[in-house]
Protein backbone atom coordinates (compact mmCIF):
# COMPACT_ATOMS: atom_id res chain seq x y z
CA UNK A 1 0.00 0.00 0.00
CA UNK A 2 1.29 3.72 -0.61
CA UNK A 3 2.02 5.78 1.72
CA UNK A 4 0.21 8.52 2.99
CA UNK A 5 1.24 11.85 2.68
CA UNK A 6 1.36 13.86 5.94
CA UNK A 7 0.94 16.69 3.94
CA UNK A 8 0.36 18.30 0.39
CA UNK A 9 0.65 21.88 0.03
CA UNK A 10 3.60 24.04 -1.25
CA UNK A 11 6.88 25.63 -0.08
CA UNK A 12 7.15 29.20 -1.12
CA UNK A 13 11.01 30.67 -1.24
CA UNK A 14 9.92 34.64 -2.05
CA UNK A 15 7.91 34.63 -5.15
CA UNK A 16 8.53 31.08 -6.28
CA UNK A 17 6.06 28.19 -5.30
CA UNK A 18 7.19 24.40 -4.96
CA UNK A 19 3.83 21.90 -5.15
CA UNK A 20 5.23 19.05 -2.52
CA UNK A 21 3.79 16.13 -0.81
CA UNK A 22 5.76 15.43 3.23
CA UNK A 23 5.65 11.79 4.84
CA UNK A 24 6.73 10.60 7.82
CA UNK A 25 10.70 9.24 7.95
CA UNK A 26 10.16 7.27 10.91
CA UNK A 27 8.08 4.27 11.91
CA UNK A 28 6.75 2.40 14.91
CA UNK A 29 5.84 -0.97 13.58
CA UNK A 30 8.76 -2.84 14.84
CA UNK A 31 8.22 -1.94 18.64
CA UNK A 32 5.90 -4.44 20.82
CA UNK A 33 2.52 -2.86 22.35
CA UNK A 34 0.91 -5.00 25.18
CA UNK A 35 -2.74 -4.53 26.20
CA UNK A 36 -3.75 -5.21 29.95
CA UNK A 37 -5.88 -8.92 30.64
CA UNK A 38 -7.98 -9.77 33.31
CA UNK A 39 -5.72 -12.82 34.41
CA UNK A 40 -8.84 -15.18 35.95
CA UNK A 41 -10.78 -14.61 32.85
CA UNK A 42 -8.12 -14.20 29.94
CA UNK A 43 -10.67 -10.82 28.68
CA UNK A 44 -9.06 -7.72 27.75
CA UNK A 45 -9.21 -5.03 30.36
CA UNK A 46 -11.52 -1.74 28.81
CA UNK A 47 -12.02 1.98 30.87
CA UNK A 48 -14.74 3.69 31.33
CA UNK A 49 -15.01 7.46 32.02
CA UNK A 50 -15.86 7.82 36.01
CA UNK A 51 -15.73 10.90 38.13
CA UNK A 52 -15.05 10.25 41.68
CA UNK A 53 -17.74 10.66 43.58
CA UNK A 54 -19.83 10.38 41.09
CA UNK A 55 -19.12 7.24 38.98
CA UNK A 56 -19.22 6.08 35.20
CA UNK A 57 -20.32 8.92 33.25
CA UNK A 58 -21.59 9.40 29.35
CA UNK A 59 -19.12 10.88 26.79
CA UNK A 60 -21.95 13.21 25.60
CA UNK A 61 -21.21 15.28 29.17
CA UNK A 62 -17.36 15.58 28.83
CA UNK A 63 -15.36 18.67 27.98
CA UNK A 64 -12.17 19.58 28.04
CA UNK A 65 -10.65 21.93 30.77
CA UNK A 66 -7.35 23.42 31.52
CA UNK A 67 -6.21 24.20 35.18
CA UNK A 68 -5.28 27.07 35.91
CA UNK A 69 -4.97 26.17 39.85
CA UNK A 70 -6.02 23.27 42.45
CA UNK A 71 -9.24 21.91 41.31
CA UNK A 72 -9.31 25.39 39.41
CA UNK A 73 -10.84 24.37 35.79
CA UNK A 74 -11.42 27.00 32.71
CA UNK A 75 -14.06 24.66 30.79
CA UNK A 76 -13.93 25.56 26.74
CA UNK A 77 -16.47 24.12 23.94
CA UNK A 78 -15.12 21.99 21.27
CA UNK A 79 -16.76 25.16 19.11
CA UNK A 80 -14.47 27.14 20.89
CA UNK A 81 -11.33 25.95 20.70
CA UNK A 82 -12.01 25.16 16.71
CA UNK A 83 -12.67 28.86 16.12
CA UNK A 84 -9.53 29.76 17.42
CA UNK A 85 -7.16 26.95 15.78
CA UNK A 86 -4.59 27.94 12.82
CA UNK A 87 -5.93 27.44 9.60
CA UNK A 88 -4.04 24.71 8.00
CA UNK A 89 -2.92 26.42 5.16
CA UNK A 90 -1.24 24.85 2.11
CA UNK A 91 1.96 27.00 2.39
CA UNK A 92 5.32 26.60 3.78
CA UNK A 93 7.11 29.82 3.77
CA UNK A 94 10.71 29.23 3.86
CA UNK A 95 11.72 32.68 6.31
CA UNK A 96 15.04 32.25 7.29
CA UNK A 97 18.74 30.08 6.51
CA UNK A 98 20.99 29.16 9.14
CA UNK A 99 23.91 26.74 9.17
CA UNK A 100 23.36 23.55 10.41
CA UNK A 101 25.65 23.47 12.89
CA UNK A 102 23.79 26.18 14.58
CA UNK A 103 20.93 24.24 15.32
CA UNK A 104 21.43 22.11 19.04
CA UNK A 105 20.28 18.53 18.56
CA UNK A 106 17.99 18.97 21.64
CA UNK A 107 15.35 20.86 19.22
CA UNK A 108 15.14 17.97 16.59
CA UNK A 109 11.74 16.40 17.22
CA UNK A 110 10.68 14.35 14.38
CA UNK A 111 11.99 13.65 10.26
CA UNK A 112 9.66 13.76 7.13
CA UNK A 113 10.62 13.58 3.51
CA UNK A 114 9.76 15.97 0.96
CA UNK A 115 8.81 15.00 -2.25
CA UNK A 116 7.89 17.18 -5.54
CA UNK A 117 3.87 16.63 -6.33
CA UNK A 118 4.24 16.10 -9.67
CA UNK A 119 6.51 16.05 -12.83
CA UNK A 120 5.95 19.93 -13.27
CA UNK A 121 7.59 20.51 -9.56
CA UNK A 122 10.48 18.88 -10.17
CA UNK A 123 12.74 21.34 -11.83
CA UNK A 124 12.06 24.11 -8.61
CA UNK A 125 12.46 21.63 -6.11
CA UNK A 126 15.97 20.34 -7.26
CA UNK A 127 16.82 23.99 -8.08
CA UNK A 128 15.68 24.33 -4.13
CA UNK A 129 17.50 21.48 -3.42
CA UNK A 130 20.79 22.23 -4.87
CA UNK A 131 21.16 26.00 -3.87
CA UNK A 132 21.00 24.68 0.08
CA UNK A 133 23.12 22.09 -0.56
CA UNK A 134 25.81 24.72 -2.16
CA UNK A 135 25.16 27.20 0.15
CA UNK A 136 25.21 24.57 3.23
CA UNK A 137 22.46 26.12 4.63
CA UNK A 138 19.42 24.50 6.57
CA UNK A 139 15.86 26.41 5.92
CA UNK A 140 13.13 27.50 8.43
CA UNK A 141 9.82 27.99 8.31
CA UNK A 142 6.57 27.80 10.26
CA UNK A 143 4.02 24.37 8.97
CA UNK A 144 0.54 25.02 9.68
CA UNK A 145 -1.31 21.48 10.28
CA UNK A 146 -3.97 19.67 12.19
CA UNK A 147 -4.75 23.23 14.17
CA UNK A 148 -1.13 23.58 15.53
CA UNK A 149 2.04 25.29 13.98
CA UNK A 150 5.64 23.59 14.31
CA UNK A 151 8.71 25.09 13.35
CA UNK A 152 10.47 23.00 10.97
CA UNK A 153 13.96 22.69 9.38
CA UNK A 154 14.28 21.64 5.83
CA UNK A 155 17.54 20.44 4.32
CA UNK A 156 19.10 17.68 1.22
CA UNK A 157 18.37 14.45 1.20
CA UNK A 158 19.83 12.38 -1.19
CA UNK A 159 17.51 13.43 -3.82
CA UNK A 160 15.01 14.59 -2.13
CA UNK A 161 14.76 16.97 1.10
CA UNK A 162 14.40 16.19 4.81
CA UNK A 163 11.78 18.08 6.66
CA UNK A 164 12.78 17.93 10.74
CA UNK A 165 10.28 19.24 13.20
CA UNK A 166 11.73 21.33 15.64
CA UNK A 167 11.04 22.06 19.70
CA UNK A 168 10.23 26.10 20.65
CA UNK A 169 12.40 27.28 22.78
CA UNK A 170 10.16 26.94 25.92
CA UNK A 171 9.74 22.89 25.43
CA UNK A 172 13.54 22.60 26.21
CA UNK A 173 14.85 22.46 29.52
CA UNK A 174 18.21 24.60 30.16
CA UNK A 175 21.05 21.34 30.89
CA UNK A 176 23.15 23.70 33.11
CA UNK A 177 20.62 23.64 35.45
CA UNK A 178 21.75 19.45 35.84
CA UNK A 179 25.47 19.97 35.59
CA UNK A 180 26.20 22.86 38.18
CA UNK A 181 27.31 20.57 40.38
CA UNK A 182 29.61 18.73 38.26
CA UNK A 183 33.33 19.35 38.96
CA UNK A 184 35.25 22.14 37.07
CA UNK A 185 38.68 20.65 37.03
CA UNK A 186 40.55 18.73 34.13
CA UNK A 187 41.50 15.00 34.41
CA UNK A 188 44.72 14.05 34.47
CA UNK A 189 46.31 13.69 30.99
CA UNK A 190 47.06 10.13 30.83
CA UNK A 191 43.81 8.97 31.90
CA UNK A 192 42.45 11.09 29.09
CA UNK A 193 45.13 9.95 26.57
CA UNK A 194 43.58 6.36 27.23
CA UNK A 195 40.03 7.18 26.90
CA UNK A 196 41.28 9.08 23.55
CA UNK A 197 42.77 6.07 22.17
CA UNK A 198 40.12 3.67 23.02
CA UNK A 199 37.58 5.75 21.23
CA UNK A 200 39.80 6.14 18.52
CA UNK A 201 39.71 2.00 18.61
CA UNK A 202 36.42 2.04 18.14
CA UNK A 203 35.66 4.84 16.10
CA UNK A 204 34.11 3.75 12.43
CA UNK A 205 31.87 5.52 9.71
CA UNK A 206 27.61 5.34 11.16
CA UNK A 207 25.45 2.45 9.85
CA UNK A 208 21.82 2.30 11.89
CA UNK A 209 21.89 -1.44 10.21
CA UNK A 210 24.65 -2.44 12.47
CA UNK A 211 22.74 -2.02 15.29
CA UNK A 212 19.25 -3.60 16.73
CA UNK A 213 17.01 -3.24 19.62
CA UNK A 214 18.04 -6.07 21.72
CA UNK A 215 15.47 -5.87 24.21
CA UNK A 216 12.45 -6.06 21.94
CA UNK A 217 13.88 -9.21 20.41
CA UNK A 218 14.41 -10.37 23.63
CA UNK A 219 10.93 -9.84 23.77
CA UNK A 220 9.45 -11.88 20.62
CA UNK A 221 11.42 -14.42 21.41
CA UNK A 222 10.10 -14.50 25.11
CA UNK A 223 6.35 -14.24 23.49
CA UNK A 224 7.25 -17.06 20.45
CA UNK A 225 8.50 -19.13 23.50
CA UNK A 226 5.31 -18.35 25.91
CA UNK A 227 2.97 -19.01 22.87
CA UNK A 228 3.92 -23.06 21.96
CA UNK A 229 4.39 -23.68 26.06
CA UNK A 230 1.18 -24.84 26.82
CA UNK A 231 1.62 -25.12 30.62
CA UNK A 232 1.25 -21.51 30.86
CA UNK A 233 4.19 -21.00 33.47
CA UNK A 234 5.87 -18.07 34.10
CA UNK A 235 8.97 -17.84 31.63
CA UNK A 236 12.09 -15.97 33.67
CA UNK A 237 15.91 -16.02 32.34
CA UNK A 238 17.83 -14.02 34.56
CA UNK A 239 20.00 -11.16 32.28
CA UNK A 240 24.04 -10.76 32.80
CA UNK A 241 24.66 -8.63 36.26
CA UNK A 242 26.44 -5.81 35.43
CA UNK A 243 29.48 -4.92 37.03
CA UNK A 244 29.98 -3.21 40.17
CA UNK A 245 31.45 0.36 39.45
CA UNK A 246 34.48 0.86 41.28
CA UNK A 247 34.61 4.42 41.05
CA UNK A 248 38.02 5.43 42.22
CA UNK A 249 40.92 6.72 40.17
CA UNK A 250 43.15 3.80 40.33
CA UNK A 251 40.06 1.44 38.76
CA UNK A 252 39.38 3.47 36.39
CA UNK A 253 42.82 3.64 35.34
CA UNK A 254 43.28 -0.04 35.26
CA UNK A 255 40.07 -0.42 33.44
CA UNK A 256 41.31 2.20 30.68
CA UNK A 257 44.42 0.66 30.32
CA UNK A 258 42.82 -3.07 30.04
CA UNK A 259 39.84 -1.84 27.47
CA UNK A 260 42.59 -0.32 25.33
CA UNK A 261 44.98 -3.84 25.58
CA UNK A 262 42.19 -5.93 24.58
CA UNK A 263 40.85 -3.98 21.87
CA UNK A 264 44.28 -3.57 20.41
CA UNK A 265 45.05 -7.56 20.57
CA UNK A 266 41.33 -7.94 19.03
CA UNK A 267 42.76 -5.57 16.27
CA UNK A 268 45.25 -7.66 15.36
CA UNK A 269 43.85 -11.01 15.80
CA UNK A 270 41.51 -9.84 12.91
CA UNK A 271 44.28 -8.56 11.31
CA UNK A 272 46.48 -11.89 11.10
CA UNK A 273 42.82 -13.73 10.19
CA UNK A 274 42.34 -11.36 7.14
CA UNK A 275 45.78 -11.87 6.41
CA UNK A 276 45.47 -16.17 6.43
CA UNK A 277 42.87 -15.79 4.56
CA UNK A 278 44.13 -13.97 1.65
CA UNK A 279 47.46 -16.03 1.23
CA UNK A 280 44.72 -19.35 1.49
Amino acid sequence: MAARAYWQGQIRLALVSIPVEIYSASKSGSKIRFNQIHEPSGKRISYEKVVQGIGPVDRDEIIKGYEVSKGEYVLLEDEEIEAVKIESRKTLELVQFVDACEIDPLYFEKPYYVAPKDELAEEAFVVLREALRKAKKVALGQLSVRGSEKLVAIKPCGKGLLLETLRYADEVRQGQAFFSDIDDGKPKKELLDLATTLIEQKSAPFDAGEFEDRYVEALRKLIDKKAKSKSGKTIVEDADTPDSGGGNVIDLMAALKKSVDDKGKSAKSSGSKSKSKKSA
